[in-house]
């Protein structure tokens, strides 16, 4: 609790996620698509967050364009051992990402090789890159813009990484739909 209440404390953070959230407002407008991508509980996260944008978070409404990368098993096997596991979310963003999209990448330690991969792919192409990471943001902090959660620890970490995620899919439904709001 203690670190969800320094959390929810931290306006910085606070703003990086409205900031993140406008991000995805103008992406969905543009007819772009925010992509997710974590490994392991981080995966989760990427694939809950995901469908919250898809099918609805707090009302019902039209879906909005997003995919969390390595749902695809047969592609995720196939890239792992053709290419390597450190290519599984690279390679795809490679195939689905274009420079409207947001991509929010997720490593609690910020230095996930996969992960990090992606964020440099995603760089090539021009999408615009959050992180969503640990205390100290790791190798992903030089790459990307981070919203750093304050802990160091894995399951503190994620915690307030679906906290952030919620408020986040909050801010952007609100602001897609707002007259669906209101009923």
């Amino acid at each position: 609790m203690a670190t969800k209440q320094v959390l929810r404390e931290d306006r910085a953070t606070l703003e990086q996620v409205a900031r993140l959230a406008d991000m995805c407002l103008a992406s969905l407008r543009k007819g772009g698509k925010v992509i997710f991508a974590g490994n392991g509980g981080s995966f989760a996260d990427a694939q809950h967050l995901s469908a919250e944008f898809v099918s609805r978070f707090m009302f019902d409404r039209a879906p909005l364009a997003s995919i969390a990368l390595g749902t695809n098993s047969s592609a995720m096997s196939a890239i792992g051992n053709d290419y390597g596991y450190e290519q599984v979310f690279s390679r795809e963003l490679a195939a689905v990402a274009k420079p409207e999209d947001v991509f929010i990448a997720i490593s609690t330690s910020g230095n996930s090789p996969n992960v990090l991969a992606a964020v440099e792919v995603a760089r090539e192409i021009g999408v615009a890159t959050v992180g969503l990471t640990g205390q100290s943001g790791g190798k992903m902090k030089s790459l990307c813009d981070c919203i750093c959660a304050p802990s160091n620890e894995t399951a503190r970490i994620q915690e307030c990484h679906i906290m952030l995620g919620h408020i986040l899919c909050g801010l952007v439904e609100e602001g897609y739909f707002p007259e669906e709001r209101k009923q």
